[in-house]
């Protein structure tokens, strides 16, 4: 069962048909019963190779963004955040991964359902997980094992390096070729942070574009191709290891994250 609140700010503002905005308190607004997402299996793991932390999740299917997916990633984010912190001892790298032809399919669709609530709900809450993310005070690295979608291509866009198999997968902001207008501002935010070309960013956004792994190389997006995902991963470690060796002050890393 989910804290259908955990990770979520107290107040939320969102646009009303006049124009104006509504804010809802998360403190006091209950959901309806069916709100409450279940799944038994395990869908994250969390494992340390050294000062590399690595972050996989788990299962060969979509990994959409759901309440679970979502507050299973930030309780990893926190444990690492935690230990880290505890340590007192610089220098740790984080590799986001998963198992099967996705990385993340993006969000839950069929979860929302129309549901405007949920909607603002998982908005509230991916935002939040994005926050946390960019936020670690370490170098992190999104190990692309297949396709990133929508709310997945940006979680793989919020990591400082990017890494992606060139055998399977594609990047895809599936939002024009659904009939979905993208969440703003935070998705326009990290697009433009990301992606300095604005032909490339028209073509992620106005062209629905799917990308394979060595285009993506070629616009820019990503930085590197790997012949499958256990080469990708192996690199990704690797590239973790000597970023960790570097024993940067993390909060010291963190602020000056926020200049790219």
């Amino acid at each position: 069962m989910v804290n259908e609140t955990a990770n979520v700010p107290k107040t939320v503002e969102t646009g009303s048909g006049s124009g104006g905005t509504t804010t809802i308190d998360w403190t006091t607004y209950r959901f309806p019963s069916q709100l409450i997402y279940r799944e038994a299996a395990k869908i994250c793991t969390l494992e340390k190779r050294g000062s590399v932390y690595i972050l996989t999740l788990t299962g060969n299917h979509d990994h959409r963004l759901n309440p679970t997916l979502v507050d299973s990633i930030s309780s990893a984010l926190h444990r690492i955040r935690s230990e880290t912190t505890a340590s007192h001892s610089p220098g740790a790298a984080l590799i986001t991964t998963g198992e099967g032809k996705y990385f993340s399919n993006g969000g839950d669709i069929s979860w929302v359902d129309s549901n405007k609530d949920r909607l603002i709900f998982m908005i509230s809450k991916v935002r939040s997980l994005l926050t946390d993310l960019m936020s670690l005070p370490m170098p992190t690295i999104a190990a692309l094992n297949g396709h990133a979608v929508g709310q997945g291509y940006i979680l793989a866009l919020c990591h400082d390096y990017v890494l992606m198999r060139k055998d399977r997968g594609f990047l895809y902001m599936s939002g024009l070729d659904i009939g979905e207008v993208l969440p703003t501002p935070f998705f326009k935010a990290t697009l433009e942070a990301k992606v300095s070309s604005r032909a490339v960013l028209r073509d992620i956004v106005l062209r629905a574009e799917k990308m394979t792994a060595e285009k993506a190389v070629e616009k820019g997006i990503i930085d590197a191709a790997y012949d499958s995902a256990e080469a990708t991963v192996e690199a990704a470690v690797e590239l973790g290891g000597q970023l960790a060796r570097r024993k940067w002050n993390g909060q010291v890393y963190a602020e000056n994250r926020k200049i790219c």
